[in-house]
């Protein structure tokens, strides 16, 4: 197992930014393109355990998120958040990278330096 994922859309200029950063700095990485490789329920689970803050960080509140008559009141909780995610996959903030037991939403990219020593 690698000791940094990085779940990945090559079409984002963040999750690019960030793939480079960690490609940079040399590090064990498994790349996961989350879109072709969709997370389960529990990997959601997991992200919204490892990530600092609210669980709505994880959603992106764009337009698609509007195009689907979607609130951002209602997705304020980890069941509503993993739900709506399971659906909808594309409205994944990007890109997420895990290491142990933290993760980062890189955006910007550089975020990622937080879980390198």
């Amino acid at each position: 197992m690698a000791e940094f994922t990085i779940y990945h859309n090559p079409k984002c200029s963040k999750s690019r930014e960030a793939l480079a950063i960690l490609q940079e700095k040399n590090v064990d990485l498994e790349i996961i393109e989350y879109l072709q490789t969709l997370p389960s329920a529990r990997m959601l689970e997991e992200f919204l355990e490892k990530l600092s803050g609210e669980p709505e960080a994880l959603l992106r509140k764009d337009k698609r998120f509007a195009e689907l008559g979607l609130k951002a009141e209602d997705y304020t909780t980890p069941a509503r958040v993993i739900a709506i995610l399971e659906k909808h996959p594309e409205l994944m903030q990007r890109p997420v990278i895990v290491r142990g037991q933290h993760a980062v939403i890189a955006r910007p990219g550089d975020r990622v330096l937080e879980l390198l020593d």
